[in-house]
């Protein structure tokens, strides 16, 4: 901790007046206080993976179906579902009393159309929509998913538990373009947004959906019963962490998503105060590279970088604390059904003398690389420090580019070379439940500029395993191509896992009931007492 830190961690807030954000509520309201780990800008989950935006869609959206804590889909709009025998066709009935939040039904055309546009976006439905012949309404309440031949990931899809989410939407907004954002908030989960009271950057608000009907069953990660027990949710965005730190502390607000690590031993010894990790599965830090421009369209170069890096050293300057982190050379991530170190030999433990090498080989030609930073995260904002000092070693000149998060996320959508407005290199997060296999990890989709994920990795080898796992019903089978798909994923360098870490939450002694997830922290169920 800096002597700075440890001097501000004795005093009160004063940096930022927590009042002036909102008006004082009446005495009966039960308001949540919540600082995340960004600012929200962008209020669309289908045109991002932000996971800001991902957690904002959790709070006003629902799903078709989720997952519960044993990785299992589970229904959650839908009713009943079934298969023909041919398993070329599912019919999905929803259930009773579903209204969006401006009044009307949720109906089957609605659910339809969500479906197809978020499969437009994300990676896994991309895979999905490659077996779909036909989507189609039955009746109000009812639709099917017919295929061209049988697919093992349908209901898996429409669980997928993280970004992108297969969030359902009225038929009116679900009909914009995927590469637009809706100009509408309305969804039919258990909290209302207050567009009266968005301040982008700075305030969100949400209120309870009081016509929200809650499944039966215990709630379980994304899925069972969404119970709202407060009146109010407002995310507040602090971007200072020492000041949103000693605000929780002084009861100004109620729970911190991402404290920094190095910040945690003043929250442990702080009185009022409980640090719990909700998402036992934890981060994977990820370096991606553009693909389409130089340097980087070099796979030799992709390499270079590959040996230069070293996990620990990202791990260490983010995290600090080992309890917190560890090296990992598993895309799908360690101690999951198909973790593994295949073409990992050699790579990711700073070998600058082979990167020197493979860099010279490749004929680099000294072209500045653009290396997108965010300011504002700061489970992200050490990562490109740690590249810079590693690239800059081997011979390669670095253009650091600061920005806030929301900016990045707009910036890395563009294709263009860097001197209109494009990047080469950035850094994320992912979620574990983001990366257990090569379909539903991003990272692996290969299928270039028109279906390929931000840096367009473009390669015919790994998008036939990505289908050949898909289509597998056998384990052993699975698992092998699981692991030629990564051994083929770090020879051509889609994208660098950089370590593992758990993030633990902060919050009151007086918030209850915050579920374990795989993803964020959800406020259905939660109490303030």
């Amino acid at each position: 901790m800096t002597t700075h830190r440890a001097l501000l961690a004795t005093a009160l807030v004063g940096a930022v007046s927590l009042a002036a954000l909102a008006p004082t509520p009446a005495a009966a309201e039960t308001v949540l206080k919540v600082v995340k780990h960004s600012a929200l800008r962008v209020l669309d989950p289908v045109v991002t993976t932000a996971y800001i935006t991902r957690n904002h869609g959790y709070m006003i959206y629902d799903t078709l179906f989720a997952q519960n804590d044993k990785f299992e889909a589970q229904p959650q709009m839908v009713d009943t579902w079934n298969v023909s025998a041919d398993k070329l066709t599912y019919s999905f009935t929803l259930r009773e009393g579903l209204k969006w939040h401006d009044g009307p039904p949720v109906t089957a055309e609605d659910c339809i159309a969500s479906v197809q546009r978020w499969a437009k976006s994300d990676s896994m439905g991309q895979m999905l929509m490659r077996f779909v012949k036909d989507i189609a309404a039955v009746d109000r309440k009812t639709f099917t998913i017919t295929l061209t031949e049988p697919y093992g990931l349908v209901i898996d899809s429409l669980a997928k538990v993280s970004s992108n989410v297969p969030f359902m939407m009225p038929k009116r907004m679900a009909d914009t373009p995927h590469t637009e954002q809706v100009k509408e908030q309305i969804g039919s989960g258990p909290f209302k947004f207050v567009a009266a009271e968005f301040q982008p950057g700075v305030k969100t608000v949400y209120v309870k959906n009081t016509n929200y009907i809650p499944r039966k069953e215990p709630p379980s990660w994304a899925s069972g019963g969404k119970v709202v027990k407060v009146d109010k949710v407002e995310w507040i965005a602090i971007s200072d962490h020492m000041t949103a730190v000693n605000a929780l502390i002084a009861g100004e607000i109620d729970f911190v998503e991402s404290p920094p690590h190095d910040l945690l031993p003043i929250l442990e010894k702080a009185k009022g105060i409980k640090l719990h990790v909700h998402n036992k599965y934890g981060l994977q830090g990820m370096l991606r590279f553009n693909h389409l421009h130089p340097p980087f369209d070099n796979p030799k170069i992709r390499e270079a970088v590959a040996y230069a890096i070293n996990q620990v050293d990202y791990q260490k300057a983010w995290i600090g604390n080992p309890k917190y982190y560890q090296a990992c050379p598993a895309m799908y991530v360690c101690e999951t059904p198909y973790s593994s170190d295949a073409g990992a030999e050699g790579k990711l433990k700073g070998n600058l003398e082979k990167g020197r090498q493979l860099l010279k080989e490749a004929g680099y030609d000294g072209t500045p690389v653009v290396l997108i930073a965010p300011t504002d995260v700061s489970s992200i904002a050490a990562y490109p420090v740690v590249s810079k000092q590693a690239l800059e070693r081997i011979g390669m000149k670095v253009d650091m580019q600061a920005m806030d998060w929301q900016t990045l996320v707009g910036r890395r959508a563009k294709k263009e070379p860097t001197a209109q407005g494009g990047w080469n290199l950035f850094h994320t997060n992912w979620t574990a439940a983001d990366l257990l296999n090569p379909v539903m990890n991003a990272g692996f989709n290969a299928g270039g500029k028109e279906r390929g994920w931000f840096g367009w990795v473009d390669d015919k080898p790994l998008e036939d395993m990505r289908v050949a796992f898909a289509k597998e019903t056998d384990p052993a089978k699975q698992r092998m191509i699981a692991v030629d798909a990564q051994k083929r994923a770090y020879e051509i360098g889609a994208y660098l896992p950089i370590g593992e870490y758990t993030q633990p939450q902060a919050y009151r002694e007086n918030v209850t009931g915050l579920l374990d997830t795989p993803t964020t922290v959800l406020f259905w169920n939660v109490e303030k007492k």
